[in-house]
Order: C-alpha cells, then structure tokens, then sequence
C-alpha cells in the first residue's frame, strides 16, 4: 500500500462524496424509466440517457437493436489508445418489474435507504459505472486498461439476444466488473455464481374414457409422478446441486386418462463437470410404465462462474483497494446466475460490485444511499488498477 495509492483513494473518495446529490438524482431518474424486460420501447429510452451521459465523457456509443429486446448499449473511449489491453464494465438495464410499478412501490428515500424497483438489482450499478468514469475523466486520471461498456436490455430473461456480444468482449478483455448488486447486508461480492439449466420433462400416455375403458389408457400425470421422485433424488445439497421441478402441467379433463404430462426443471450446479453429469443422467430418465414415451429438452445455460486462480486474483485485487477506502470486504457464493457467468468462461471477472442494499425482484428493493459513493470509488480504483496481479 504506498502512500499514491492512498491519496489517489481519498482523492477519488472526496470527489464522489461532494457528487453525493448528483448520483442519487441520476439514480432516480434511471428507476423513473421502468424498463421490464418484455418492454422493448421502454429498454430504448434508458439505453438513450444512458449513451448520452457516456457521450458527455467522451466516449464512442453505438446501440446494437434487438429482434425482441431493446437491443444493447456498447461503448469505447472516443480517443484510446490501440496498444492498451482491455477491461469491460458491464451491466443491464432491464428489471423483472412491470411497467407502472412506480404506482405501488414509489421511489422514497427513508432512514438512510434509497427504495424502487430496480434501484438495486441494478440501476445502482449502472449509475456507479457512469460516475466511475466521470470521476477519472474529471480528476485526469488515467487507466491503464481501457475501458470498454455493454449494457444490455435481458439480462433478466437469460441475455439471449446479448450472449455473443458479451462473449466476443469478454474474450478480447483481461478482466470484467460486473455491476450486479453485492450479496446480502453486509455487500459481499460475488465470486462465484451457480451455473443454470432448464430443462422440460413430457410424458405421453394413452387417452381413454375414466369410467368406461380405464384400462385402456395410460395416464401420463401418473408416470411424471415416478419421474419427478427421480429428479429429485438428483439433488445433491452438500456439492451444491440442486434440481427443481418448479411447473407442472398436463392431461385433459377428470374424467379422461390423461395422455400428456409436462414438467420444467430448473438445476444449478457449482461447476461444469457436475452440469454435464446432471444433463446425462436427466437425458437418461426411462419410463417405469409400458408403452408410455418420454421426451427431454434443454441444457445448461449459463454456465458456473467458478473460483478460478484468475478470479481469485481479481478478489485480491478488489479486497486490498476496498480496504485503502476504510472498506473491509467478504466474499459469497451466489445461486442466481448473471452474465459474470459467461464473462468467466473467458477472462478474470469480479461480479456484485453494485451498492450494498436488498430486496432484488422484491416489493422491498432499496439501497443505502449512503454507501453509493464509496462503491463507486471502489469501482474507480479497480478501472485504475494496472493489473490484476497487484
């Protein structure tokens, strides 16, 4: 810890602190533009605020539209210099909130707490990347990495349409910050991260008349009853596995033996290897009933984000320039996935770096307001780092 590094800190802290109002009047007009998922023309008019405050800190904004989203934001320092590596800070600015949710749940500000829907998970995140940036542009300070900005608009329903984009960045860049909320009160990042499937179990029998031919059918809600009992012997708690089935649905009317049955399972696992293992032994169920067929569809989607060397380093790295802003951080494993999932498939990642709060896709969202700054200055400090190694 050498005293330029201590004083860049309290440089960086004191600017960020003096911009208190600022952030925080950013952050409610983000939240005031509800942007659900599914609601592509709302996706659009945040991505716009968004780019033109990156624009103002001289930064190249190019929107990439979507088919069924509101497209992604990608963005480039303006004049940078070809010959640096690359960092990615990336986020999203879709909530899994309806539109007109401010109805019910209002943006306040009460006992120190910021509330409304996706203040937390992760608009919070999205403001301190902007100010971030601005904080070194202003103070002319210099990153030795450059970098680079995608926010995409579905990373709540799985970034299907972003993936490539994330993936082609993630390649060519030597770490990402992922601006996802921190874990729990205490604003653990986030150094692993399960790893998702979803898969759907149907189950075709044979229709017949309940009361006249019953043994003439096969009832295919009976034989998914034996398949679900399968699926959940699969469930290995102390190595982190878990299988769900979380919907079921099937047959036609009571008084018909019912000739189809489906079920969704959704399944996490810590690492790649207990995901292949887990696909196999789905794709392996076999009927217990004659003449009954049983189709499985899915995969793994996102894969685990893992305790890598190369994301431990990052920790380190993170751990150390917390503790230079009076911060003292812990670690968490997450069971939800994000797109830090996928970032680690390439390169050193560092996700939760969002402000400490609670209540992500809950009615009691919020933030403490008072910790946005610091966050930010964390933030600042990690997009100044020269290394990862440090």
């Amino acid at each position: 810890m050498t005293w330029m590094a201590t004083d860049t800190a309290s440089e960086v802290l004191d600017y960020l602190n003096m911009h208190h109002e600022e952030q925080v009047a950013f952050l409610k007009k983000l939240v005031k533009l509800e942007s659900p998922s599914h609601d592509a023309g709302s996706q659009k008019k945040i991505l716009q605020l968004l780019g033109k405050k990156l624009e103002e800190l001289h930064f190249f904004v190019q929107f990439i539209p979507g088919s069924e989203t509101g497209g992604h934001l990608y963005a480039r320092p303006q004049n940078r210099d070809r010959g640096k590596p690359l960092q990615l800070l990336l986020g999203h600015c879709d909530t899994v909130w309806k539109k007109d949710t401010l109805k019910e749940m209002p943006i306040a500000e009460r006992d120190g707490k910021l509330s409304g829907p996706g203040v937390y998970d992760m608009k919070a995140g999205l403001t301190q990347m902007v100010f971030a940036l601005k904080a070194i542009k202003e103070l002319s300070l210099e990153t030795a990495l450059t970098p680079l900005v995608l926010i995409n608009s579905d990373e709540e329903i799985g970034s299907i349409e972003s993936r490539h984009a994330i993936k082609r960045l993630a390649k060519i860049c030597e770490r990402a910050f992922v601006m996802e909320p921190p874990l729990g009160l205490e604003g653990k990042l986030k150094t692993a991260r399960k790893g998702l499937g979803r898969f759907t179990i149907t189950v075709t029998g044979k229709a017949a008349h309940a009361g006249l031919d019953p043994g003439k059918g096969i009832n295919a809600i009976v034989e998914l009853s034996h398949q679900v009992q399968r699926l959940y012997a699969m469930n290995d708690f102390e190595k982190g596995i878990t299988v769900n089935v979380g919907t079921i649905q099937g047959g036609i009317s009571p008084n018909v033996v019912a000739p189809e049955s489906k079920a969704v399972v959704d399944v996490r696992v810590l690492n790649k290897e207990d995901g292949k293992s887990i696909t196999k032994k789905i794709y392996g169920l076999r009927p217990t009933m004659a003449d009954v067929k049983i189709r499985v569809e899915g995969a793994m989607g996102r894969p685990p984000m893992e305790r890598t060397p190369r994301n431990q380093k990052l920790w380190k790295l993170a751990r150390a320039k917390a503790l230079l802003l009076g911060l003292e951080l812990e670690e968490a494993t997450a069971g939800g996935g994000s797109d830090g999932n996928t970032t680690s498939t390439y390169t050193a990642t560092l996700d939760g770096l969002g402000t400490t709060g609670d209540g992500a896709h809950a009615h009691h969202e919020f933030i403490f307001s008072e910790q946005l700054p610091k966050r930010t200055a964390l933030l600042t400090l990690l997009l100044l780092s020269d290394s990862i190694k440090e």
